[in-house]
């Protein structure tokens, strides 16, 4: 009896884990539980983490939304005699001719002055889509290079390589946007009404990836992922990637935050789930979809992809002073269509969509279920301790 106590006591403490061997097992034998973050968010209601664990071995995440840090290299191959070309335009948009002989980057808000509703997102749709569009290009000639100039037609099927590469994707958090100048602001947050009559903001909330596993204990350098209707990967941590951000009570950094560096073959991709986007008096960007799967190891990651809406804070942003922030609020408020503050009803949009973020969810949980996606460890972990810096005040 004393050994059964003992016994009984050890199993009590004992703390489940699971390793990503034995969930891509499950997965090749099509035995996986497969939850969305949505889905478990749900059963997190009325169970606790360690059931869960239990129960539940992979959550999957997304989000889809405006993303501007985002663009495309893409090889022509050469032409004959050959070009190094150093000035290049894709339908009259300049991208960029400092990529060798016949390799271009093309920016998501690349686009000619000339014609500022259509860019570098527009071009990478359309040639997602099988398009052809006209390439454009200059260069001084050289003894190996001795074309000066050259008009034709591409699309995916011509070039060599087309490789979707974006260096700041899928925001951890962001702040809410108001206006409170007594003229409208055109933004990347889009149209702000003047004197705070609506609030903008973007994310997907308890679907979001990076909100689901905020320390990015699962999510790093290798990590596969769905991008834009094809499978996709983590190359780095994104650009402007902060872990300074406050928490709040419940762990969740606010503003900001984290960001991830992706890559994917853009034969695959389909543009459903990419899509050119002009903002009014803002500018050009692109729609991209993104679906991570978190696999449930332990206790913690359970607790993390619990997390819901009325847990999830943000800082309120003013666009028309110098970014000062004024106030905090929350994912199931924002949802609802509207927010109180400073004693006005503010109305608020979304500029992610909800509902493509669940179809990508979807989808992901689908591929994973069927054993057509399994899960990688990273290889190489996120940075912490990082902080965002800025450009110093030269006083000029």
């Amino acid at each position: 009896m004393y050994h059964f106590i003992i016994f009984a006591d050890v199993l009590e403490n004992f703390e489940m884990s699971k390793s990503y061997e034995e969930i891509n097992e499950k997965i090749r034998k099509g035995k996986a539980v497969v939850l969305t973050a949505e889905e478990v968010s749900e059963m997190a209601r009325t169970m606790a983490p360690k059931e869960i664990l239990e129960k539940v071995d992979v959550v999957t995440t997304a989000t889809f939304g405006a993303m501007c840090s985002s663009g495309a290299f893409l090889n022509f191959g050469h032409a004959n005699p050959p070009i190094r070309m150093e000035r290049i335009e894709i339908n009259g948009v300049p991208v960029s001719g400092g990529l060798a002989a016949v390799d271009t980057f093309v920016g998501a808000t690349d686009c000619n002055p000339q014609n500022p509703t259509y860019g570098g997102a527009h071009i990478i749709q359309e040639l997602i889509d099988g398009k052809e569009l006209t390439l454009e290009a200059w260069g001084k000639g050289t003894d190996c290079y001795p074309r000066k100039h050259i008009k034709t037609q591409i699309s995916l099927k011509t070039i060599n390589e087309a490789i979707l590469m974006n260096p700041r994707n899928a925001y951890q958090n962001y702040n809410v946007a108001v206006n409170s100048t007594d003229r409208t602001l055109y933004t990347y947050m889009g149209t702000l009404l003047p004197r705070m009559k609506n609030a903008s903001y973007s994310s997907a909330g308890e679907l979001s990836p990076l909100l689901n596993d905020p320390e990015c204990r699962t999510i790093g350098l290798g990590t596969r992922i769905f991008l834009c209707g094809t499978q996709g990967y983590v190359v780095w941590n994104g650009t402007q990637f902060n872990c300074s951000k406050p928490l709040n009570e419940y762990g969740v950094p606010m503003g900001n935050a984290r960001t991830l560096a992706v890559m994917g073959e853009m034969r695959e991709m389909s543009s459903e789930f990419l899509r050119g986007a002009y903002f009014e008096k803002y500018g050009v960007t692109m729609y991209v979809g993104i679906g991570v799967p978190i696999p449930l190891l332990d206790e913690d990651l359970a607790h993390r992809v619990s997390i819901r809406n009325c847990q999830i804070d943000t800082f309120i942003e003013d666009y028309g002073g110098r970014g000062e922030l004024i106030g905090k609020v929350n994912y199931e408020q924002l949802r609802s269509g509207e927010i109180e503050f400073m004693g006005k009803k503010i109305h608020t949009a979304p500029l992610s969509s909800l509902f493509k973020a669940r179809k990508i969810a979807a989808i992901l949980k689908d591929w994973i279920e069927k054993g057509q996606f399994e899960l990688t460890a990273p290889v190489r972990p996120m940075p912490t301790g990082r902080s965002l810096q800025g450009l110093k005040d030269l006083n000029l």
